[in-house]
This record gives C-alpha cells, sequence and structure tokens, in this order.
C-alpha cells in the first residue's frame, strides 16, 4: 500500500509540474497577444496630437504604431508624457514601445532596440521673418534663446553653438512658434517636416524657416523608428515584418502624404548647409 500510495504522489507531482508548465505557456501566449502600451507626446503635430474636432489622438506616428498592431493582432494603449518620460518608461517597461518622432541615433542604439527607420527628413530653424531673429550664419546662434524640450539632440546642439537654451515640458508647438514671434525665444530647431506643418498649422504667423541653414547631425543621419527595450529582440523582430509589409502594401507612403504632404519614407534631396556632430 504504502508503494502505490507513493507512485500516485509521484504522479500527482508530474500533473503540478505539466499544470505548472501549461498555465506559464498561456500567460506567455496571452502576453505576446495583449494590448501593446506605448508611450508618446500627444503635443507634437503631426507625428502625435489630438484632432482638434474629436480629440482623438492622431498623427503619422501614431497612425503607424497602430498599422504595426494590427499586423500583430494586438491592440494600443497610449501613454502620453514627455519625452525624458517615454525613453524612461520604455526602459523601465512601464511602455512596450515609444514613438514620438525618434531618430536611430548612435547613442539610442546603445539603449533601447529600435525599428528599421519609417521616416526620413532633416533639420530646420525657424527664426522671425523681419530680421532672421539677428541669425544670417551659424556663429550668429550664438548668444540666441533657443527653444526646445530638455534632453532633445536639437537643445544639446544649440547649447554646443552658445545658445541659451530655454527648455519647455511637453507643450504643443503653437506655444513654441508665439513665443519666438514675441521675442521670448529667438528660434527653434527641429524637423524640417514638422516645422514647416506646423507654420502653415498657425495662420497670419511672422515666422520663417531659414532657407540655406538646412542641417543634419550624427544623431539623426539614419531616420525615425520606434523604440522599445533593449533586448527585446523578439518583438524588434515582430515589428520590423509588420513594417516591411507595410511599406511593400504602400501603407507607409499613403500615412506619410497624409500627414507631411510628402513621401517621407524615402530620403529627401536637399542641399544641406552643415552636419554637425553633437558632443
Amino acid at each position: 500500500m504504502r508503494r502505490i500510495k507513493f507512485r500516485w504522489l509521484m504522479l500527482l507531482g508530474v500533473f503540478a509540474v505539466l499544470g505548472l508548465v501549461i498555465t506559464g505557456c498561456g500567460q506567455k501566449k496571452s502576453a505576446d497577444k495583449g494590448p501593446l502600451t506605448v508611450a508618446t507626446s500627444g503635443t507634437l503635430y503631426p507625428t502625435s496630437f489630438h484632432d482638434q474636432k474629436t480629440n482623438k489622438l492622431t498623427g503619422f506616428d501614431v497612425e503607424v504604431v497602430r498599422a504595426v498592431a494590427k499586423k500583430l493582432g494586438r491592440k494600443v494603449d497610449f501613454k502620453e508624457m514627455n519625452v525624458d518620460g517615454q525613453e524612461t518608461a520604455v526602459k523601465t517597461g512601464k511602455a512596450d514601445m515609444a514613438a514620438n518622432d525618434f531618430s536611430v541615433s548612435p547613442q539610442r542604439q546603445k539603449e533601447f532596440a529600435l525599428s528599421t527607420p519609417y521616416k526620413h527628413s532633416f533639420n530646420s530653424i525657424v527664426v522671425r521673418k523681419k530680421d532672421d531673429s539677428g541669425i544670417h550664419s551659424w556663429a550668429d546662434i550664438k548668444g540666441k534663446k533657443a527653444a526646445g524640450e530638455a534632453g532633445t539632440d536639437y537643445q544639446r546642439l544649440a547649447k554646443q553653438l552658445g545658445a541659451k537654451t530655454v527648455n519647455y515640458n511637453n507643450v504643443s508647438n503653437d506655444i513654441y512658434l508665439k513665443d519666438v514671434e514675441s521675442g521670448k525665444t529667438d528660434l527653434i530647431m527641429n524637423d524640417y517636416y514638422l516645422q514647416k506643418l506646423a507654420l502653415a498649422a498657425v495662420p497670419n504667423n511672422t515666422l520663417k524657416i531659414m532657407p540655406n541653414m538646412y542641417f543634419r547631425t550624427n544623431e539623426d543621419g539614419k531616420g525615425v523608428g520606434i523604440l522599445m527595450k533593449k533586448g527585446n529582440a523578439k518583438l524588434q523582430k515582430q515589428v520590423n515584418k509588420a513594417l516591411k509589409e507595410l511599406k511593400k502594401d504602400g501603407t507607409l507612403k499613403k500615412l506619410s502624404e497624409k500627414y507631411y504632404h510628402a513621401d517621407v519614407t524615402k530620403q529627401p534631396h536637399v542641399h544641406i548647409s552643415k552636419t554637425f556632430t553633437i558632443k
């Protein structure tokens, strides 16, 4: 009887272990199909913003993420926060991804898993029309007030060029533009397409993009991608596969033309005045 009882105990133990393994696999499968938590700003037109009529979160990066998630058979739960908050959320696992016009830079490649680029652009400077904010050459940026968000490559470069950086915390484009108009700040360094559309969205503004001062940096030459946690090779592979399919079927081009009025999936052909190395 003892021997039979012992055998039953062993069998029960085996079944218990199998149950745990099956449960674990089920949880893993469920996690792979659960909602993707995605960090974004909600204030960066036309990348991530709220539609004025519906208040719905939309934008180029937002819709690219939604299209990727659809390919993966998953829903999306967006969390809005500033740039530093987005990067921290991904690093700590509070977000699966971050999408907010993030450049595929050498520094980010050290800290994150990044998708293949789905947008290509170049950088520009917004100034006042009446006097070019006193900026006629790169040397003239020294001593000027540069508006931007703390921690961005643009503010790092502005400081490197001798500008006084004026930092904002996840505010909408119109705030930046009004402050340059009023003289509170003198310039905004940012992506060309973002700045062009931001100016177009604010009628009768007294600002312009400097046509002879387009630039690139060592941190942004490879394009824009989605940030994921370092080491998450599985998600990175899934996202890249989805982006490849979306590019092939024309979805990325269609979205870029809707939000940027240009095909930003290709490298632009434009004269670049200078390429900077951000230290």
